[in-house]
């Protein structure tokens, strides 16, 4: 039985105090997605590496929070983990330059950016990344300002771990981004205005674990905590 958990807002410490906006992923963002892709990146239907930012939407429906169940769909065998960093935006940015666009950050929060598994790239499917539950987030909004070494956090520098079961799967780098983080808000917002509450997913390296009915998914990024789900079969 698909139960839809979104939680339509998740409060947090700084402005604008609640995720009330939209979610947007990033594709082929970590070098590795990109790498992955190899020759084919070149033919058709791709014909080049992007050019700009190749966004789409986690819409409403697929949002959920740390501890909520995820239910895998009928006839799906397992799913595809995606790990990322969520930026949480503080203020409406509107072609922001790279060197002021953290500016317009109020902070940051992990991303699973579950999907189908599917072989094409091209105009994500709504039907494989849009299911409900699809984008759990959490376990809190860490304001940018937060350091535990009472230093900023640095978006490009930080560890992705993913963890299933209990075992490390998957250890990724938000330094490993195509366009890292000032640059992607620069290029996203030369295009398209972000509205306060919104999330901007920065992308999710190659390789993504997959996990079956039955089986847990741990998510932890430096200084961001750590966000926890269930997968369970749909059975109806």
């Amino acid at each position: 039985m698909l139960v839809n958990t979104v939680r339509p807002c998740i409060a947090f410490d700084v402005a604008p105090f609640s995720l009330s906006g939209m979610v947007y992923g990033t594709l082929l963002n970590h070098r590795s997605a990109l790498a992955a892709l190899g020759e084919s990146v070149n033919q058709p239907p791709y014909k080049g590496a992007p050019k700009a930012p190749v966004l789409y939407i986690k819409p409403r429906n697929t949002l959920a929070s740390t501890g909520d169940t995820v239910f895998i769909p009928v006839n799906t065998p397992e799913l595809e983990v995606g790990a990322c960093l969520g930026l949480v935006i503080g203020r409406v940015a509107c072609r922001v330059s790279e060197i002021q666009a953290l500016d317009y950050v109020a902070g940051f929060l992990i991303m699973n950016d579950i999907s189908v598994p599917h072989s094409s790239f091209h105009r994500p499917s709504i039907k494989f990344k849009a299911r409900d539950g699809f984008c759990p987030v959490g376990p809190r909004v860490t304001p940018r300002s937060a350091s535990t070494n009472l230093k900023t956090i640095n978006p490009n520098m930080l560890t992705v771990r993913t963890y299933i079961d209990g075992v490390l799967v998957q250890t990724a780098s938000t330094a490993e981004l195509v366009r890292p983080v000032g640059q992607l808000l620069r290029d996203v917002t030369e295009f398209m205005t972000l509205q306060p509450g919104d999330v901007l997913g920065v992308g999710v390296a190659a390789a993504a674990p997959r996990v079956r009915g039955g089986q847990r998914v741990d998510i932890d990024i430096d200084e961001l905590g750590r966000l926890s789900n269930h997968f369970v079969n749909d059975l109806s």
